[in-house]
């Protein structure tokens, strides 16, 4: 009886975290608690908690007063839509969520468990960095995560929400995992906090300015996803579990679909402008071929000129990838490069086919790429094409000019059906710059060098700007009419449905980084 009572002391105290002023604090803030927040992930009623009885092992600095049932991080699993799902949800109200070995070996058990049953990772990061009374025990604690977030990687989906302060060692680990979402005004990430960095270089930065959700929602990269608030990030994490597979053997979940998949939708017809200098929203063709219209983006606020994201066809999932001719003409740099790049890797691992639909002019041109590394940049693009076996459909609407339609999903980097519209325009570049190269001499020297060249660019683009010498070639599978593009789409992805396809053995390739 004694120890029942023992028993449930201890787990009460658990259930309590830092106590109620503390939990109080954290509301008042804007935020959840961590269990609040596990519960509001999960399914109502099938978390299933581990280590609730952890405590730490540090003596010194004082720290034997200072003990925690659970030791500041909630670990478990339950489900999402009735799969399972391993979650682990760090407490701010313990030890401001500081990392320690013990509850280290808390989150690297649950990863453990993940890999071996094939289960998503979901991290809820509310943590100010590792725990200075443990020194290097924290740090290794540390590496601990950081490995298996490195096994894992491309076996289970791994989510991360960063949901308070987040600094030093506390960030690496998400920047490894396949998404991360952030809160407005309550969640930053930064490897030295502002008060360092003015010691450091003599900058005066603030939290947000320097960390904040939009800061690396926009300027960064590393975040993928802003939410208003914790219980809208909790659902929008659910919603991109439901489109995600369990792990790298798995199928995506397959939903009921209303939407007819011999669908037409004649509004593609006419929504490439005449004048090809001119933009249009690549995001409205997405949704008039996807299941109701829906689209999941990721990374909305970063290198807008690249469109990504996960749509349903026929109720299956499907990971998108566009061009953006209303952001820099859909032009190719480094940020929209290296975006596409680590989401079709991600597709590839984890067996969703991928769409394309290409308007690309070429890559951006100018110094500041050129010495960012534009090509290095951008051959990681064409490196994640060309390594994917996955069902791969292009789409081609408009322009695919030059080395960005060798980049963008062509035939020529295992591109499994390629269809382009009458729109089309596909050459090493647009006709004004071609015929500048071709007719140099032939324009100076004519009476009206005016006139000659607007007769030889209408030439060239009658000639070349079109669909149909790629066609000829076999490069391009179809010319399809824009309001068909849903039905072709949809019928290519039946007959790729038990595709099989391979690459040289190796260990693994030496990607661009």
């Amino acid at each position: 009886m004694q120890r029942k009572e023992e028993l449930d002391r201890r787990k009460a105290g658990a259930d309590a975290g830092g106590g109620e002023a503390r939990i109080r604090k954290q509301h008042e803030s804007g935020k959840l608690s961590a269990r609040e927040r596990i519960d509001l992930l999960l399914d109502s009623g099938t978390f299933t908690e581990t280590g609730k009885l952890v405590r730490h092992q540090c003596h010194d600095f004082g720290m034997a007063k200072h003990v925690f049932d659970g030791d500041g991080v909630v670990t478990g699993y339950g489900e999402v839509e009735g799969r399972t799902v391993y979650v682990f949800a760090q407490d701010f109200t313990v030890f401001g969520g500081s990392l320690s070995a013990a509850n280290a070996a808390k989150i690297t058990r649950l990863m453990d468990m993940a890999l071996k049953n094939g289960a998503p990772i979901v991290g809820l990061n509310d943590s100010g960095g590792a725990r200075i009374q443990e020194g290097v025990l924290s740090l290794g604690g540390y590496a601990d995560i950081f490995l298996r977030n490195t096994l894992a990687s491309g076996v289970v989906p791994q989510i991360s929400a960063i949901m308070g302060p987040c600094a030093g060692g506390a960030v690496y680990s998400p920047a490894i995992t396949d998404f991360v979402f952030m809160v407005a005004d309550s969640s930053y990430m930064f490897v030295t906090g502002p008060d360092v960095i003015k010691t450091v270089t003599h900058e005066d930065v603030t939290k947000e300015a320097l960390g904040g959700s939009m800061t690396h929602n926009s300027v960064s990269g590393v975040g993928h996803f802003v939410s208003p608030n914790d219980e809208a990030c909790l659902e929008d994490i659910r919603a991109l579990l439901s489109y995600l597979p369990s792990n790298n053997q798995d199928e995506a979940p397959r939903r009921a679909s209303s939407d007819p998949a011999e669908r037409e939708a004649p509004e593609l017809d006419t929504i490439v402008p005449a004048e090809s200098n001119q933009p249009y929203d690549i995001k409205r063709v997405i949704q008039a071929v996807a299941d109701n219209g829906e689209f999941f983006e990721v990374q909305a606020h970063f290198a807008g000129n690249i469109v990504i994201g996960f749509a349903r066809m026929e109720g299956r999932s499907v990971g998108i990838v566009a061009n953006q001719p209303s952001v820099l003409a859909g032009c190719l740099d480094i940020n929209s490069s290296v975006k596409a790049a680590r989401f079709v890797r991600f597709c590839d691992a984890f067996q969703i086919p991928i769409v394309t639909f290409v308007d690309v002019p070429g890559f951006l041109p100018g110094t500041d790429q050129e010495f960012g590394g534009i090509i290095r940049h951008g051959a990681k693009l064409l490196y994640a094409y060309a390594e994917a076996v996955v069902p791969k459909i292009t789409v081609i609407t408009r322009k695919a000019y030059g080395g960005a339609y060798c980049v963008m999903g062509s035939k020529q980097v295992r591109t499994d059906v390629n269809l382009a519209w009458p729109t089309a325009e596909l050459a090493v570049m647009g006709p004004e710059g071609a015929v500048n190269v071709i007719y140099k001499r032939e324009i100076g020297q004519a009476e009206d060098p005016e006139s000659a060249r607007a007769q030889k660019i209408a030439e060239f683009r009658e000639r070349f700007a079109n669909p149909f010498v790629a066609a000829e070639h076999g490069f391009i599978d179809d010319v399809i009419e824009p309001r068909r593009t849903r039905i072709e789409l949809i019928r290519a992805l039946r007959m790729l449905e038990n595709k099989v396809d391979d690459s040289p053995r190796k260990r693994h390739g030496n990607i661009p980084l």
